[in-house]
């Protein structure tokens, strides 16, 4: 897990190069903190930069960028959990290894088997790689978007790097986006392809761009060759492939020459993964290591179901309290490390932090199981969704009207789209909110948000599985995982989410629509797969999201009040007043927070 970045461009100065890159590697040097390394093309257009964490092949052998046969260069960010695979399928082709690194893996199959590698990877990747003979340059993102990957391509050159802050304090200037407080208000962070910085944006997932080092073109492409399938409809065939792709999942996700952990909050999620990196590590006599997180105010506290896990495992576990005194210590920190916009992300910098402290390199977390399995509120609320849709604008409009938020989110299904049905689900502030605000009119708010680059709900998806479509691809995947990787690699540590497999999720869409989601509960079909596993107090309980106090903490923050009482905005300060009264979620104050202090 890494971070990379590179320039490709004719007509700049070598050395501006140089200071450039270096620039950038050092912005983000907290994600690499074991290695640094550079490349650049002999006829000097082209400089690829790398800051590495290592956790497969420890040793020099893993330095990048790495060279290829004199042939291939690459700037390589995440893991690749089948590289093994891959390396014995090459090696019976006549590959030779120097390493036994996963990026020179990469390479071979390149060399091998051209475009057709990106798909045959599994894992999380975002990485550069440069064809010395054909002059050309990929960049290439994972299937689920779980590593960020950002670009520009203005002024025939091609930047990248692993965080829009890169993008910053190097020769080229880069205006601020002018729509990205819109988009946060709205969504609560920023929506792909979108950044804070214009002309800046997000490769997308499954995706590779093209760079023709003599056209100076880009050109965007999906590797995903769509599969179908015969859809699963017997029960028992269901729960026997969730079941057996998962423990498989995680066994891979378990690979690493570092120290790696799963952390344990309790819930149905990170439960399962221990128990299930519990029984593979016990086969290879090795104690699984854990952590978990708890807080002095008992109702955000989930020790007792932690332990309930505990008492079935044999691990080297580590649990942290965190309470308001070493929040108001690192909360400042927190905020500095966001990349970008998010009223979320603070919860996983002190996770991370504690992970850091335990000595770990990586950890396993539950992303991605609500999204697939059916663990929001959003899967019941779809049906809503399709009654109010019949409504007409002028009464959906209407709703800015009523004071419950919930309802008052109904004005975005106006919008007749993708992300009208989103930002009911999830939105944030309302229009008329967001123009308050910014000081601009209701309409133009209207036209951004209705008017954002979104891919659409494919066609043929029932309800619940329309949530699951929003849940994956735009709130996991705009906000889950982009925070998780920033603020994790802020302390060089590497989150890795086992149910994000690519063959899981396959495995999903296969199975037919009330076996995922007409179950007694949330996620039945996950607990009916491991039914013989999870303990019943785990999942028969209300659910708790992973969250902090912060509705208490924030309200004594003196750094937090202190920001937030220089604004000059009517409504705003409004808004403030209903935070500390207890009448607004601290999530808001949050957001303006940092759209009136950046």
């Amino acid at each position: 897990m890494c971070r990379i970045a590179g320039i490709i461009d004719q007509h700049q100065h070598q050395e501006q190069l140089k200071l450039d890159i270096q620039s950038m590697c050092n912005v983000m040097a907290h994600g690499g903190p074991d290695d640094e390394g550079f490349y650049q093309s002999p006829d000097n257009d082209l400089l690829f930069g790398h800051r590495r964490l290592a956790l497969i092949d420890l040793s020099e052998g893993g330095h990048q960028p790495m060279v290829y046969e004199n042939k291939y260069v690459i700037s390589f960010n995440g893991e690749i959990y089948n590289y093994l695979i891959l390396k014995e399928e090459l090696q019976n082709e006549g590959f030779q290894f120097k390493s036994k690194s996963d990026t020179e893996v990469i390479l071979a199959g390149f060399a091998h088997w051209g475009l057709l590698l990106f798909e045959k990877l599994k894992g999380m990747f975002a990485f550069a790689l440069y064809d010395i003979t054909k002059k050309t340059t990929y960049l290439v993102r994972d299937q689920s978007g779980i590593k960020p990957l950002y670009y520009s391509t203005d002024h025939n050159r091609l930047v990248f790097a692993s965080e829009v802050k890169a993008f910053k304090n190097i020769a080229y200037q880069y205006e601020e986006n002018p729509d990205w407080k819109i988009y946060f208000l709205a969504f609560g962070h920023i929506p792909e392809p979108y950044t804070t910085l214009n002309g800046v944006f997000s490769l997308p997932k499954a995706h590779f761009l093209i760079w023709n080092h003599e056209s100076k073109k880009a050109e965007i492409t999906s590797y995903l060759i769509e599969k179908t399938s015969p859809r699963v409809a017997n029960k028992y065939e269901a729960d026997t492939l969730v079941k057996n792709i998962l423990e498989k999942s995680v066994s891979q996700h378990l690979i690493s020459d570092a120290p790696i952990g799963v952390f344990l909050s309790g819930g149905i999620d990170s439960s399962l993964l221990t128990l299930i990196a519990n029984q593979l590590q016990q086969t290879a006599n090795q104690n699984l290591h854990t952590i978990s997180i708890n807080f002095d105010h008992k109702q955000f506290s989930e020790e007792q179901y932690q332990q309930i896990v505990l008492d079935q495992i044999k691990s080297h576990h580590a649990s942290y309290t965190l309470n308001e005194a070493i929040f108001s210590e690192y909360f400042p920190k927190a905020l500095v490390a966001m990349d970008q916009p998010t009223n979320d992300g603070i919860n996983s910098w002190f996770v991370n932090f504690f992970a850091k402290e335990n000595g770990l390199k990586a950890v396993l977390s539950g992303i991605g199981a609500d999204e697939l399995f059916g663990g929001y509120p959003s899967f019941k609320r779809m049906r809503l969704v399709k009654i109010l849709s019949l409504l007409p604008n002028y009464i959906l409009r209407q709703s800015k009207k009523i004071n419950k938020q919930g309802l008052k989110r109904a004005y975005y299904l106006s919008y007749r789209n993708t992300i009208g049905k989103y930002l009911f689900l999830r939105g944030f502030f309302t229009p008329d909110e967001i123009s308050a605000l910014l000081n601009i009119s209701v309409s133009k708010v209207d036209h951004i948000l209705k008017n954002l680059s979104s891919p659409a709900i494919p066609q043929g998806l029932e309800k619940e599985e329309q949530a699951s479509w929003l849940e994956t691809n735009l709130y996991m995947q705009n906000q889950l995982l982009k925070d998780t990787d920033a603020m994790s690699m802020q302390h060089g540590v590497e989150v890795r989410v086992p149910y994000l497999d690519s063959d899981l999720i396959q495995a999903i869409k296969s199975i037919k629509n009330e076996l995922k989601y007409k179950g007694s509960q949330p996620k039945s079909l996950l607990i009916d797969a491991f039914n013989n596993l999870l303990p019943r107090k785990i999942w028969d309980r209300p659910k708790m999201g992973f969250t902090f106090p912060f509705q208490y903490w924030l309200k004594t923050n003196p750094h937090f009040l202190n920001s937030l009482a220089g604004i000059e905005n009517k409504k705003a300060n409004n808004l403030i007043a209903d935070f500390k009264n207890g009448n607004l979620h601290w999530s808001k104050a949050m957001a303006l927070y940092q759209v009136f202090n950046t």
